[in-house]
């Protein structure tokens, strides 16, 4: 008897590490079902999932668009060809994507990651009916759930929380992700040794709020501990903290991060913003004097310390003499990587409703000059580690003529920050090797082996 047809899947990833993690749960899911194949284009595939951002406008304009690229694949391919629409976009507005979009067959929202083989299976059925499936978003993942790393890499993101509590007044985060959820410290650490025994070297922890962990649970677990933990995994050789919300982070935290070898001396604290009134209208619980105390702290605490921070400009009531002091604060405070968003006025949230919005021309122009600020500063810094050695993750092949390979160093995290570029060697990629630095611009760094 003939064997039926595996379906063929391919899934896009759009947004942020955390919707990557669970597009490869997903991915785990589907192919440990038997009979699914992942495919590597979307051209071969009878069914594609797009698992969507739809934090702020720009995300939600690239999922969209995604989206409607693939409807009109589906116009060629026939009707056998499937258009599953999943994660935050599909979350907030899946009904009206069914509207909109008729080639899209169905939504399913972050909730529903641990379905998605039944929702697959249930596409193939002949009674099938167009369908947008958002409930509550409780999901949470654990060890047990088989996860495909997207790309070969040694660098992995593990997930200890999910969703937030914070409410700050631009954020729809609570309504697509669900309140704070942390995931048990024993469940967190067999994931991450199950990640080493993949050959994974780097480790990045990621969460809406990672300082935020444990605060949910009735034993309370620290971050501290969990990092100190995971220290004693073999085969991890880098742990990284993102998402450090400076409203939370604590002293231990910090001491944990000098004292530790294998704890990258790097952190991101996105403070959004410096101006009193600004945090509070934005709800960030946390004031000024609090978050230059915590940098001051920081930087005293760990030694040759790398931060990186993100700003939001253009928030309504964010006047000149405002936002001055935000660029006078950063010029003050040298991050070492910085990223910008202008505001996104997001429909039912607080600040939306604040009368005092600024023109998107204005928000464009204050996000340039903080760019180009950060240029400088970045260069200057770069210029300053020019004669160090540092230890370099090599991640994949340069298409540089006198750089054979690109990696990063502790100092730089996997898609945000610039990288570093080695000059020709045999290094195997996921090798962690000592350079000389002796050249730096403004994100990125030149090297040789030692």
């Amino acid at each position: 008897m003939k064997k039926p047809n595996k379906n063929k899947i391919y899934i896009i990833s759009l947004g942020c590490p955390k919707n990557l993690i669970d597009s490869e749960v997903m991915a785990g899911l589907l192919n440990k079902s038997g009979d699914i194949r992942l495919m590597r284009t979307p051209e071969k595939a009878d069914t594609v999932i797009v698992n969507t951002c739809a934090f702020i406008e720009p995300a939600r304009e690239e999922s969209i668009e995604t989206i409607l690229t693939l409807a009109q694949q589906k116009k060629k391919g026939g009707s056998e060809f499937r258009l599953i629409v999943a994660g935050c976009l599909a979350q907030r507005y899946g009904k009206e994507l069914l509207d909109e979009i008729p080639e899209v067959d169905l939504c399913i929202g972050t909730g529903e990651v641990n379905n998605i083989v039944r929702h697959v299976n249930e596409l193939k059925k002949t009674a099938f009916r167009r369908a947008s499936v958002t409930g509550r978003p409780a999901f949470l993942m654990n060890y047990r759930h088989p996860r495909i790393l997207s790309a070969k890499t040694a660098t992995a993101y593990l997930k200890i929380s999910d969703g937030c509590s914070n409410h700050c007044s631009y954020c729809i985060i609570p309504s697509l992700r669900g309140r704070a959820r942390s995931r048990l410290p024993e469940d967190i650490l067999r994931e991450a040794e199950n990640l080493a025994k993949k050959g994974i070297k780097e480790i990045v922890i990621t969460g809406q709020d990672t300082t935020a962990y444990g605060k949910d649970l009735k034993s309370h677990p620290r971050l501290s501990e969990l990092l100190k933990n995971m220290e004693q995994i073999k085969g991890i050789k880098w742990i990284r903290l993102l998402y450090a919300h400076p409203a939370h982070i604590t002293k231990d935290t910090l001491e944990v991060i000098a004292a530790g070898n294998k704890i990258c001396h790097y952190i991101d604290l996105p403070i959004q913003h410096i101006d009193d009134d600004i945090l509070q209208a934005m709800n960030r619980k946390v004031d000024s004097t609090k978050i230059k105390k915590i940098i001051a702290q920081a930087r005293q605490i760990i030694p040759g310390l790398a931060l990186r921070t993100s700003l939001i400009v253009g928030f309504p009531g964010e006047t000149q003499k405002k936002f001055e002091k935000l660029l006078d604060f950063m010029r003050e405070t040298r991050f070492d990587h910085l990223g910008v968003f202008t505001y996104s006025r997001e429909e039912d949230t607080a600040a939306a409703k604040i009368k005092t919005q600024i023109s998107e021309k204005e928000k464009e122009k204050r996000r340039d000059l903080l760019m180009t600020e950060q240029a400088a500063i970045s260069h200057s810094l770069n210029a300053e580690l020019i004669g160090t050695t540092q230890e370099v993750l090599i991640e994949e092949k340069s298409d540089h003529p006198h750089y054979g390979f690109i990696g990063r160093c502790r100092r730089q995290a996997p898609e945000i920050d610039g990288v570093t570029y080695v000059k020709n060697t045999g290094a195997k990629i996921g090798s962690l090797i000592k350079c000389k630095i002796f050249a730096g611009d403004d994100y990125d760094l030149f090297g040789e082996i030692v």
